[in-house]
């Protein structure tokens, strides 16, 4: 039997932002997951839980969409800041970081802030998706940032992506792992191959087992001097998750992403976690915001028995 799951300080913050991609509403995915219970959902499994409210984009409608190859870069970079000093308010306060998207260019701040926390050291990451998000200015297809945070991340395009914030590069290949990926630009396939990146397949997930491959991962987050889940919900296939902008046929299913979220809470590697890319409009009946507090229960120490 497991042992009973550690009581931990949960501070949630609304990471209001759509500027980085096409279709409006995912600015709306933080009242959906809320809506689904999940304050309550949290303090019933005995968690101290504060929800810091939303950090919003102010005046969306009048913002300069700036360059195409980078839509709203600039004011993503801003807002990213903001919420910098949110995930370093959090460590200060000994509280896991609980972030709720909101589309996922939002991981730039969320990921420069706890490297900052963490005495600019990189740390390790698991990248739950089913795009590789390793675009820069210039080999983005759309120009949409939420397709580039990954590369912000890494350090790929430090002058796209510097700022006064957070350190680059915030995390480090080696310590990376990119899971249940099923669609790709040619740009990062060639970035992937050259790289020290551990990137988890759909086709490899079904050969080998979500198991094999999460253990695999996690034994490369072990070695991290602190550790950030991103679970970008069309990471699940449409079917169970259709509440998300890019989905993608042939996702994980609902049984292994909750045996995902199970793994990393036994193995004590969610340092911080964001929940991203859930789009109320696109939505039916919310059953994505659902999923995703059930999925944000389970790693979090909710189990059957």
């Amino acid at each position: 039997m497991r042992p009973e799951s550690p009581r931990r300080r949960v501070a949630v913050i609304g990471a209001a932002l759509d500027l980085g991609q096409g279709r409006r509403g995912v600015d709306m995915g933080p009242s959906a997951i809320r809506y689904g219970g999940l304050v309550p959902r949290l303090e019933a499994l005995g968690h101290d839980v504060r929800d810091r409210g939303n950090v919003v984009v102010e005046g969306v409608e009048t913002l300069d969409v700036g360059q195409p190859e980078a839509r709203y870069l600039t004011s993503i970079m801003r807002y990213g800041e903001r919420l910098a000093d949110e995930m370093v308010r959090c460590v200060a306060s000994d509280e896991l970081p609980l972030v709720l998207g909101g589309d996922h260019s939002l991981a730039i701040g969320v990921l420069g802030g706890l490297a900052r926390a963490h005495g600019d050291a990189p740390g390790g990451l698991l990248w739950l998706d089913a795009h590789g998000d390793l675009n820069v200015p210039g080999t983005s297809p759309s120009g949409n940032v939420h397709g580039m945070p990954l590369a912000a991340a890494l350090g790929y395009a430090p002058d796209h992506f510097r700022s006064d914030a957070w350190p680059l590069p915030m995390v480090s290949e080696r310590h990376t792992t990119l899971l249940g990926v099923r669609s790709l630009d040619p740009s990062e396939r060639s970035l992937i191959r050259s790289s020290e990146l551990y990137v988890a397949t759909m086709p490899e997930i079904d050969r080998h087992g979500l198991e094999r491959c999460l253990e695999r991962a996690i034994a490369r987050l072990g070695e991290a001097p602190w550790v950030h889940v991103s679970l970008d919900l069309d990471v699940v296939d449409p079917r169970i998750a259709p509440g998300v902008g890019t989905p993608v046929p042939g996702g994980i299913g609902f049984r292994e992403a909750h045996l995902a979220m199970e793994m990393l809470h036994d193995a004590g590697m969610i340092g911080s976690l964001q929940v991203v890319e859930a789009n109320p409009i696109l939505d039916e009946r919310n059953a994505t915001g659902a999923l995703a507090v059930e999925l944000i229960c389970s790693a979090l120490g909710q189990r059957i028995l």
